[in-house]
């Protein structure tokens, strides 16, 4: 026997979230009849209820509904009968609850849901259909050239709101009905649009009634905007315009204005203001020239002079949809006209692509955080960035390209791709997500009728919304929060993929003749993303791309892509001319272009450092090979010294002249330079990673440079075995293992005459040994010196350039200074003899860390020095807060400080013993030598200051020079500089803020600390 179900259990089935509260409702007096009716009709009420958004949302409003008719016969007729007119009601009751407490408040609307024979759908009425209808239930005959109504005053405005609230309540019908609600969003848009054009004008034919003879002596155009210019509305929004008056029948023009401007504020009161039925929507004209401060309404000629002289990027931008709606629709279009020319050379601006796509940037940062994630139109992945991405695509080139000039969004979008401006593809992707979007965001509208862009996140909410989209698999709430989500990451990737690569469809095979065939169109493509030479780039993409060859093919393919990529940059031309040069060498090589083709990572990570880097650029040209490591993290991992030596000797052992030995060493530095380079300007340069990766291979190339000197001096002095053993001791930023890419190698030499050695020969070789490290590291060749610097040593230049360990112990016990100190703090031994190393460290420490600190007298003196080097050393015309070195706050400031409070504690505190700037800052910080927030002041001086200054090198390829040193002031210098630091586009002014802010502070911790 069959188990009875019960009626809460079947309402639950049907979707109904309070099946009890429902099957309460289905009995009330009021509609029991009606749901016994339509059961014994064969056509269930609770199952057509059921097919609604919100079911419960549907019950409860109709029950209401049938209460306000009194039981009305055509009601319960559409109720009792399955077709179209009730599915229409319900869900229109079912997804709006607005739309429901209108019919509730008057029940015979719902005869305008009904399907009537002859008559056309709703959805493919035109607009002159809409301006007919409008101006008929005010009175006006559409056929007047100044139509002006008879239903007049209050009740005129109450009647084109009520002739609104109709229209939009069977567009919603038919919206909320439809079988495939994304194909037949651009319809629902522009219906709602042309009922807006269509209320304005019945709203000034209102409003030219109250004025003497209709003010048929001025011509009133109102020009749509946005939205309403596009065809393309929601269904709340404020609607955008623009006024253009001109005088008819004799008129001067003071008073046309003055007539127009009476007109213009009549109608946004007609609108917007008080009445007995409820406001439509505020009338927004501050898009007009001046914004609010502008006047409400211009003549044509006046609407020029300010184009021509005054407007700014985006007001062009704006003008794009701009359409004639209501009024004189004649002088609209002569508006629309002389405009156009103005509108579509807008791109001929200076830095129009940088400001449009700046203002995206404004867009997306006007977003409140706590919406970030929720907004629909202006976050990321938002309606925004279609429509701003067709909107540049449209600015750029249908300056040359007539055919692409559509006002409305998807049209637009359409008509990019068929002329190859879009791959066809993508435009059918974004064109896909852009009408889901949309649809989402009418549903979310059409609930209260009230301007909302916020996805909710109350369960209920987004269980209607789902239920009344029923498409691309979404059909309740965590469908929809799961779709939703998607198409916002598949958006924003898109919109990236487009706005910054419109030369050429991202995945499509084009020919050569495809990329040269239009060189006009072309240029415009590179310059709406960034390029500054598109000439030039026309010329590399046509040398790479010509030709049948596979490699000319594969470009083909690579070179879409690589373009935005390149554009991404702040150097897209030198990135694009530097993959050329790389190509040209490694083209032939068959790994290069099929790792970039195949690759998830090598061929974006190649474009980002070549349009970043000036320096990885030129290094590469030198290492082609390294383009291997783009392929994954691994390659590009630091490697130790415990990695590096080995294959150090092995390189050497396979050469046996000296230069040739010194030469696989230096290659091995370059080798590792640039591996650092690579990661630096991949990941924003962070703190310390580089300095140490460019320490090491200084270290390693110090020992491999010693021992083919050792071996060469030996051999020189006719000695069959090294008549001392030898020590590099490192110093400066060599020894503290904060080499940047700039350094030199500061270094003391140390040598031990072995047992038996003549003295003098021995000093004679460790001299030679001495100058041939020197030599063969910092002399030319075909690798990039290394300049080792001893000047450092006792006596500076004036002494000997080695001492025998003896020599040193004596020298410092008489003479050593406190400079001599503190420089010995960063000594560290890192070539030669490990007895010798150990011995040495184990003189000088007693030296560097003296257990009872240091006299006043040596404390003054440091300071006296101190002093002297920021007045005399710093270069002329560099302004001190500039110099990342020697200003105030830079690099200096902090080491001085650091290394006088380890000259003062270091003897009791051993924790403070370490050549490195920023351990011994920490470890005064644990000593509670200075405070956290000195510390942190300190250091994050310290680190800017040094990732600035590796990003100087990074960017523009210079390793020496004073420049390297100085926060730059050239704009485009600094915005290279700021963007490998990780900046976003135009951030250099940010960057320099805070640099200048952080050594700042950092210089009032060095005054409290160092001279107090």
């Amino acid at each position: 026997m069959a188990r009875e179900v019960s009626a809460a259990s079947r309402l639950r089935r049907l979707g109904f979230a309070a099946p009890a509260r429902a099957e309460s409702l289905l009995a009330e007096p009021a509609l029991a009849p009606v749901v016994a009716a339509a059961e014994a009709a064969d056509a269930p009420l609770p199952e057509a209820l059921g097919r609604a958004a919100d079911p419960d949302l549907a019950l409860l409003t109709l029950l209401r509904l049938v209460e306000a008719s009194d039981g009305g016969g055509d009601l319960t007729a559409v109720l009792t009968s399955d077709g179209p007119h009730r599915d229409r009601l319900l869900a229109v009751l079912g997804a709006s609850s607005a739309l429901g407490d209108m019919l509730v408040a008057r029940p015979g609307d719902v005869t305008l849901l009904a399907e009537r024979d002859g008559e056309v759908p709703v959805l493919d009425l035109t607009a002159e259909d809409e301006r007919e209808r409008a101006l008929r239930a005010v009175g006006a005959d559409h056929r007047d050239a100044v139509p002006v109504a008879t239903v007049t005053g209050a009740e005129g405005v109450d009647t084109l709101r009520r002739t609104y609230r109709r229209r939009i309540l069977e567009i919603a019908a038919a919206d909320l009905t439809s079988p495939d609600p994304l194909a037949d969003l651009p319809k629902v848009a522009a219906a709602v649009a042309d009922v807006v054009a269509g209320a304005l004008d019945a709203a000034l034919a209102v409003v030219r009634a109250d004025q003497p003879d209709g003010a048929r002596g001025v011509r009133l155009a109102v020009l749509g905007m946005g939205k309403t210019g596009g065809r393309e509305l929601n269904y709340i929004s404020d609607v955008d315009v623009v006024y253009v008056v001109e005088p008819a029948g004799g008129t001067e023009e003071g008073d046309a204005l003055a007539v127009g401007t009476r007109l213009a504020a009549a109608l946004a009161r007609a609108c917007a203001g008080p009445s007995g039925e409820p406001a439509l929507w505020p009338l927004d004209a501050n898009l007009r020239p001046e914004g609010k401060d502008g006047p409400l309404v211009r003549t044509l000629a006046s609407h020029l002079a300010y184009y021509e002289r005054w407007a700014k990027a985006w007001e062009f931008q704006a003008l794009l949809k701009a359409r004639p709606v209501a009024g004189d629709l004649a002088l609209g279009e002569a508006y629309v006209e002389a405009l156009a020319p103005m509108v579509w050379s807008a791109v001929e601006r200076e830095h129009f692509v940088e400001d449009a796509q700046a203002m995206r940037r404004r867009v997306e940062d006007t977003v409140p955080a706590q919406h970030a994630e929720r907004q629909l139109k202006l976050g990321k992945g938002g309606l925004r960035d279609v429509e701003f991405t067709v909107q540049l695509l449209q600015m750029v080139h249908g300056r040359t390209d007539e055919t692409i000039r559509s006002r409305t969004t998807l049209q637009g979008l359409a008509q990019l791709a068929r002329a190859g401006y879009v791959g066809r593809d993508h435009a059918e992707e974004l064109g896909h997500h852009y009408r889901f979007l949309r649809a989402l965001e009418h549903r979310i509208q059409l609930y209260r009728l009230r301007r909302s862009h916020l996805v909710p996140t109350d369960e209920a909410d987004l269980r209607r919304l789902g239920r009344s989209l029923r498409t691309d698999g979404v059909d309740g709430a965590e469908s929809l929060e799961e779709r939703w989500r998607q198409v916002r990451r598949e958006v924003r990737h898109l919109h990236e993929e487009i706005f910054y690569r419109p030369l050429l469809p991202l995945t499509a095979q084009l020919s050569a003749q495809d990329v040269v065939l239009a060189p006009a169109a072309a240029r415009a493509r590179l310059a709406a993303i960034g390029f500054h030479d598109p000439a030039g780039a026309i010329r590399h993409i046509a040398a790479m791309t010509e030709g049948i060859t596979r490699r000319a093919a594969i470009q083909r393919q690579l070179l879409p892509v690589m373009l935005g990529w390149f554009a991404q940059g702040p150097e897209p031309d030198s990135g694009l001319l530097s993959f050329r040069k790389l190509s040209e060498t490694m083209g032939t090589t068959h790994w290069y272009l099929k790792l970039l083709r195949d690759s998830g990572a090598a061929a974006e990570r190649l474009a980002h450092l070549l349009s970043h880097s000036r320096y990885v650029a030129a290094s590469l040209a030198t290492l082609p090979e390294a383009v291997r490591w783009l392929d994954g993290d691994d390659e590009l991992a630091p490697r130790t010294r415990e990695v590096l030596e080995p294959e150090l000797l092995a390189l050497q052992s396979r050469r046996a002249e000296p230069v040739p030995g010194v030469m696989v060493a230096r290659y091995l530095r370059r080798r590792e330079l640039l591996r650092a380079g690579i990661g630096d300007v991949l990941d924003a340069v962070p703190d310390g990673r580089s300095r140490a990766m460019i320490t090491t291979a200084a270290d390693v190339a110090l020992a491999g440079a010693l021992r083919v000197a050792v071996a060469e001096a030996t051999a020189e002095a006719g000695l069959s075995e090294p008549p001392s053993r030898y020590l590099v001791v490192a110093m400066g930023r060599l020894g503290g293992e904060e080499m940047s890419y700039a350094s030199d190698a500061d270094v003391l030499f140390v040598h031990e005459p072995e047992p038996g050695a003549d003295p003098e020969t021995a000093t004679r070789t460790a001299v030679a040994v001495a100058s041939k490290v020197r030599g063969l590291l910092g002399e030319g060749g075909g690798e990039p010196p290394l300049a080792v610097d001893a000047d450092l040593r006792p006596e500076g230049r004036n002494g000997p350039m080695t001492r025998t360990l003896s020599a040193y112990a004596e020298y410092y016990e008489r003479w050593v200074e406190p400079w001599e100190r503190q420089a010995l703090l960063r000594a560290r031994p890192v070539a030669g003899d490990d007895d010798l190393a150990r011995r040495f460290v184990a003189l000088v420490d007693p030296l560097r860390y003296p257990a009872e600190g240091l006299t006043e007298a040596e404390l003054r003196e440091l300071r006296r020095i101190k002093a002297r080097v920021e007045s005399e050393r710093m270069p002329r015309g560099v302004p001190p807060t500039r110099h990342l070195k020697l200003g105030r706050g830079g690099l200096s400031d902090v080491e001085w400080t650091v290394q006088l409070l380890q000259l003062r504690h270091a003897g009791r505190v051993p924790e403070l013993r370490t050549t490195s700037t920023t351990r011994a800052l920490h470890a005064l910080h644990e000593a509670g030598l200075v405070s956290a927030e000195e510390a942190a002041r300190l250091d994050g001086a310290w680190q800017l200051a040094s990732r600035i200054r590796d990003a100087i090198v990074l960017g523009t390829g210079r390793t020496t020079g004073a420049k390297i040193d100085t926060l730059p002031h050239e704009a485009v210098e600094l915005e290279v500089v700021a963007r490998i630091l990780g900046f976003p586009p135009g951030g250099r002014l940010d960057l320099e803020e805070e640099y200048l802010r952080r050594a700042r502070r950092a210089r009032t911790v060095v005054d409290e600390l160092f001279y107090q």
